[in-house]
Parts: C-alpha cells; sequence; structure tokens
C-alpha cells in the first residue's frame, strides 16, 4: 500500500509541476519565435539544445531559471547591440533584434526561456 501512495505521490507531484511550467509559458507562440530567430539570424550563432558561436538556448534558460529579471536582461541584450565575447576570444556587438514591435522579441525571450 505504501509503494502504490508514494508512485500516486510521485505522479501528482510531476502532474503539477508539469501544468505549473506549461503554464509560465502557456502564451509562447514558438513559431512565430522559431520565425524571428530565422529573420533576424540568430541560428548562425546560436541553437536550441548544442553550443555554436553563442550558447544554446538551453544553456541560456538554465543560466536565468529562477531570476525574475531574466526577461529584462535578455531584452536588453537583443535590443541594445551590447558587445559579447566570441569563442576566439574577439568581441563584436550583438545584433539588435529587427521585430515589429516589443511583444515579438518578448515572445522571442519567452520561448528561449521556455528551452
Amino acid at each position: 500500500m505504501a509503494s502504490k501512495l508514494s508512485i500516486l505521490t510521485s505522479v501528482a507531484v510531476a502532474t503539477a509541476a508539469a501544468i505549473f511550467s506549461a503554464s509560465a509559458f502557456a502564451d509562447v507562440d514558438a513559431v512565430a519565435a522559431k520565425k524571428l530567430a530565422r529573420k533576424d539570424h540568430c541560428l548562425r550563432c546560436h541553437a536550441v539544445a548544442k553550443k555554436k558561436e553563442g550558447p544554446s538556448y538551453q544553456s541560456v534558460a538554465y543560466k536565468y531559471k529562477g531570476q525574475a529579471d531574466a526577461a529584462d536582461k535578455l531584452y536588453t541584450h537583443l535590443t541594445s547591440g551590447e558587445k559579447v565575447k566570441l569563442s576566439d576570444g574577439h568581441e563584436e556587438n550583438h545584433k539588435i533584434a529587427t521585430a515589429k514591435n516589443d511583444a515579438e522579441i518578448r515572445n522571442l525571450i519567452s520561448w528561449i526561456l521556455a528551452q
């Protein structure tokens, strides 16, 4: 009986976690985010799961996990053209997002943080 209760408890906790994490990013339009990432050539330096010239989106999401100001930090990064250090050691300005409005950039950021 105890093992059944343990299994049911584990299932309930996993289900609640999945519902919570999905609801946090329920408003993400992944198709639009990927379209903007392709249009702005983000995928030249970034990939979802592997490091390229820039970090993977999964590692970015991990880096900012639990930080209340994560979206704001990424927004500044994507819109300011601040310097980034590349793997060969030289620095250059990060490409500025060319979205029509802030909502598109915020959607891209939400998609990145959901990885």
